[in-house]
C-alpha cells in the first residue's frame, strides 16, 4: 500500500471515529483524496474502508517529519465539521502513537 492511499485510509478512520461522517468532513476527505491523486480504484478503496487497519503499518517508514505532517493533517480532518469530536482526538492520538510521533 502507498502512502498517499494509506493517509486517505487514515483521514476515513479519524472521520467515522465517532460513528458518522458529516458533510462537511464528506468534502475534506473528497478533497484530500483529489490532492492526494488516488486513482477511482484507491478512492473506492477509502470509502469502502478496504485496508484501514494495515494503513499505519505502510506509514511506519516514513521519515518523522512527514508522520508529524500526516497527524497535523489528521487533526485537520478532524475538525473539519468544526468541531474535535473527543472519539476523533482520540483516534488522532492513537494512530500518532502507533507511528511513534507525540501528539
Amino acid at each position: 500500500m502507498d502512502a498517499k492511499l494509506a493517509t486517505c485510509l487514515l483521514y476515513t478512520k479519524v472521520l467515522t471515529a465517532d460513528g458518522m461522517m458529516t458533510e462537511n468532513e464528506r468534502a475534506f476527505l473528497e478533497q484530500a483524496m483529489k490532492h492526494h491523486g488516488l486513482t477511482a480504484e484507491d478512492r473506492q478503496k477509502v470509502l469502502d474502508l478496504e485496508g484501514w487497519d494495515r494503513a499505519e503499518s505502510a506509514l511506519k517508514s516514513l521519515d518523522r517529519e512527514s508522520k508529524e505532517r500526516i497527524v497535523a493533517d489528521l487533526l485537520d480532518a478532524a475538525s473539519a465539521d468544526g468541531r474535535l469530536s473527543p472519539l476523533e482526538v482520540a483516534t488522532v492520538k492513537a494512530i500518532a502513537r502507533d507511528l511513534g510521533v507525540e501528539t
